[in-house]
């Protein structure tokens, strides 16, 4: 398996047989449908232990990387669905002074995503996915082409900076934009995933939105 995990004492050889069967699938065998089923089910397989551990390896991935440094304004998101952890970027990025946004889903229309800023004291109310957001607050709330940084969750990517979501084009209908606007490089997209989400190659929609790389516990493509 391309990037495995090694085995540590708190964390269960089957769980790790199981990934090595997720390893560089082929899409092409599968549809986009069974490919999210899938991969979304090796993500959930990884114990609390591997999760917390890539948590901190991807800490130090980016924590210290230009990218992330450089960025003033940088979009998080919260973890849902056995997705890598970004809480220790979120909040090494507010100790250092940056402006940390959640996304939020609008409640009309149900099909929009905007990008709120949050504090370290704000509380938190879960959507409709079940996923945590801040309350709704337009003056809080920046255009996406105004960030310089979004983490992007997935469910799968390639090296050729595909990404593959959970279906809702959330994140594909908000960077839409960037599609009219050749010469618009903001924001920097890195999407973030376990090193068993990788596939061969992922198959482009006309909507899909590509990466400017992905960042694993493990690894930048």
């Amino acid at each position: 398996m391309s990037g495995s995990h090694s085995i540590h004492a708190c964390c269960l050889p089957w769980q790790h047989a199981i990934l090595q069967m997720f390893a560089m699938l082929d899409p092409a065998l599968l549809s986009r449908a069974q490919l999210r089923r899938t991969l979304r089910q090796a993500r959930r397989q990884l114990s609390p232990c591997e999760q917390r551990r890539a948590a901190r390896n991807l800490y130090r991935q980016l924590a210290q990387h230009p990218v992330f440094r450089r960025a003033r304004h940088i979009a998080l998101y919260l973890p849902n669905d056995g997705e890598i952890d970004p809480q220790l970027l979120l909040r090494a990025a507010q100790r250092r002074g940056k402006a940390t946004y959640l996304p939020v889903l609008n409640a009309w229309p149900r099909t929009k995503m905007v990008f709120q800023r949050i504090h370290p004291t704000d509380k938190l109310r879960a959507n409709r996915f079940g996923i945590p957001e801040p309350s709704a607050n337009p003056a809080l709330q920046r255009k996406v082409w105004a960030l310089d940084l979004i983490l992007l969750p997935l469910v799968g990517f390639d090296s050729e900076g595909g990404r593959l979501g959970m279906g809702g084009g959330f994140y594909d209908r908000s960077l839409a934009y960037r599609a009219r606007r050749k010469n618009c490089h903001k924001p920097t997209l890195l999407g973030l995933a376990h090193e068993c989400q990788q596939v061969k190659r992922l198959a482009v929609a006309s909507w899909d939105v590509p990466l400017n790389a992905t960042v694993t516990d493990r690894k930048w493509y």
